[in-house]
């Protein structure tokens, strides 16, 4: 470790500077550089610390509902939570402001950074998300005597191959983990041959899936109509939502259609394409029933997870362009199947779950949407299967927010 702390050390000297001139040429900018550095003022939250990280929004999405868990199971202790994007710390600061004591960027994996880091931090617990791994980061933990865990783990088959051949490496570092908590059994096992502790690595689901359903009742009258919802949609997905939507009406016309923006400031704009189908559309802030109308615009605020009770399917918006999609077990939860574009690398690792079943599709183009949401609306067998995949899925996942926080019992 040693040697390879030099290098790196070496290799982030040379490379730093190189790196930074090319991106202010490019017009960006290093976000979080001196952090990452380990220049940030001194918290000084006292020797009571968990610390959570999650390199980008899929990981901070991931660990919200646990990190919520945490606040409430140890109360007398200090959340401090790290990321590695900037996207992933404008997520963070949006969802723990009020919940975490500090947010700051995870340290470059080079030795003085990371000492200054944990030097002013002293966390009494780190807990990473997923399967990052870093070398240098795991050595201090350890001479720190810092209990060091993976939580979610989870390792993609390219990573995998990469990993292996270095796996003489990585045992060593793996050396320094407290426990290895993996997604599945098949994550497991990659871990375990690359160099991971075999009586310190096990599965402990997925944190993703500790959604709770709402118990509301929902005062949209839908009768004996079945709904799509549309949900979270970005600019250009209402447009292709709406054409599927009146194809397949002809052939089903007891379908109904709700379209939740993502952001309400584009009800203006849905508001117009409706105008052109010359279908009675309505707004949820109007109260609008579905007796009366075909579409209704949900135009309110933190009302989209509870409206997933009412849908017999549906589209999860965000993945007909970059933005990596948005959370599909809202639906699922509710045991309804979800569809998704091609841009999910936000959620990959659910979708990845989800779509070994009839629970979840992801779909390449606005063509195979529409095909298959007229598989579900046709195919009474193939869509109660689906429903069924979706309530499987859940049981076969829940329960991976106790198993930390029973770990954190344990050392705390």
């Amino acid at each position: 470790m040693f040697i390879y702390g030099f290098l790196s050390t070496l290799l982030f000297s040379i490379l730093l500077p190189v790196y930074y001139i090319v991106r202010v040429f490019n017009g960006k900018f290093l976000y979080g550089w001196r952090e990452k550095l380990g220049f940030f003022r001194h918290p000084h939250l006292g020797k009571k610390v968990i610390m959570y990280h999650g390199v980008s929004v899929g990981e901070i999405i991931a660990l919200e509902n646990l990190i919520k868990k945490t606040k409430e199971t140890f109360p007398d202790y200090k959340i401090v939570v790290t990321t590695g994007t900037k996207t992933g710390q404008e997520t963070a600061k949006k969802k723990f402001s009020d919940i975490a004591d500090y947010i700051t960027y995870f340290p470059f994996d080079i030795p003085s950074c990371v000492e200054r880091f944990l030097r002013k931090l002293k966390p009494s617990v780190v807990l990473i998300a997923e399967t990052e791994i870093w070398p240098n980061f795991a050595e201090e933990c350890n001479k720190k005597n810092i209990p060091l865990y993976t939580i979610n783990g989870r390792m993609s088959d390219g990573t995998y191959k990469l990993y292996r051949l270095f796996k003489g490496f990585f045992k060593h570092v793996l050396a320094n983990y407290t426990e290895v908590l993996t997604q599945s059994n098949e994550d497991k096992e990659k871990l375990i041959s690359i160099g991971a502790p075999v009586e310190r690595t096990h599965v402990m689901k997925n944190l993703k899936f500790d959604v709770k359903k709402s118990n509301e009742t929902i005062p949209i009258d839908k009768r004996d109509k079945r709904i799509i919802i549309a949900g979270s949609t970005h600019k250009g997905e209402d447009k292709i939502i709406i054409d599927a939507f009146l194809k397949l009406r002809k052939e089903f016309p007891d379908i109904k259609l709700l379209i939740a923006p993502r952001h309400l400031q584009r009800v203006p704009q849905i508001k117009e394409l409706l105008k052109k189908t010359q279908l009675p559309f309505g707004t949820r802030s109007n109260n609008d029933h579905f007796t009366e109308k075909e579409i209704i615009i949900l135009d309110t605020i933190g009302e989209l997870s509870k409206m997933y009770s009412i849908c017999d399917f549906a589209f999860i918006g965000g993945s007909f362009n970059k933005t990596g999609g948005h959370n599909p077990l809202e639906a699922v939860v509710y045991s309804k199947p979800a569809i998704t574009g091609p841009s999910i690398h936000n959620f990959r690792d659910i979708y990845w779950i989800l779509s070994r079943t009839k629970a979840g599709k992801v779909v390449k183009n606005p063509h195979e949407l529409e095909e298959y949401m007229r598989i579900l609306l046709s195919d009474k067998e193939f869509y109660e299967q689906a429903c069924k995949d979706c309530e499987q899925v859940f049981k076969d996942q829940q329960g991976a927010l106790n198993v930390v926080i029973d770990r954190l019992k344990r050392i705390l």
